[in-house]
């Protein structure tokens, strides 16, 4: 959970999570999930949930597996209770690609110039301290809600270079907020929203 400012004193939040991670060789997907399928609590003390040992680096870091090829990793996650949280942004477990940490970030009531009205996404480097004030990521990605019906994601593509300053980039106003919850759609069912970020790192520099 990122931001909790606009959060009532005693809050407290129930999300359901499941993550995701594509074996590109076979086209299938790892799926990681609690095993007792709990909701998780989130409050004041506690805004993180994830899973420690999602995947070793070792397996993660062998080609032949499929999750990490030529430095491209597709990673997922899916969120119950979506659009009825009061949580203002999801965050989902950290990845790794190009030696870098990841997550995604999904607003599903807007941020910035969407908030009100668009579903929000974005790609974060989840952990600032890696980088130094001179160094400088520059990355290829695709960040995509997945249409769980009739596979017609709705996705969007850019490049950006993150560095200390400048840790987060994607969508604001991602898709309208009628457009995703509209039945039939296939972008919210029962209240599941499945979020993907394909990346890719193309270089770094550390002036």
């Amino acid at each position: 959970m990122s931001s909790t400012s606009s959060l009532k004193l005693g809050w407290e939040d129930y999300a359901v999570f499941r993550f995701f991670l594509l074996d590109q060789n076979k086209d299938n997907y790892l799926v990681v999930q609690d095993a007792l399928l709990k909701e998780k609590r989130f409050h004041g003390l506690k805004l993180e949930w994830g899973i420690d040992q999602f995947l070793s680096l070792k397996a993660f870091n062998d080609a032949s597996n499929g999750y990490l090829v030529e430095e491209t990793c597709v990673f997922g996650a899916e969120i119950e209770n979506f659009s009825k949280s009061d949580t203002e942004c999801f965050e989902s477990k950290v990845f790794v690609t190009g030696d870098q940490k990841w997550k995604i970030q999904p607003y599903p009531k807007g941020r910035r110039h969407g908030n009100g009205s668009h579903l929000s996404l974005y790609l974060v480097i989840a952990d600032s301290t890696t980088l130094s004030p001179a160094s400088k990521i520059y990355a290829e990605f695709t960040l995509r809600i997945l249409d769980q019906v009739q596979a017609r994601h709705i996705a969007g593509k850019g490049n950006y270079w993150f560095n200390a300053s400048n840790l987060d980039t994607g969508w604001a106003r991602f898709a309208t907020l009628s457009y995703f919850s509209q039945h039939g759609n296939g972008l919210l069912v029962k209240d599941v929203c499945l979020v993907e970020a394909e990346v890719t790192i193309h270089g770094t520099s550390a002036l």
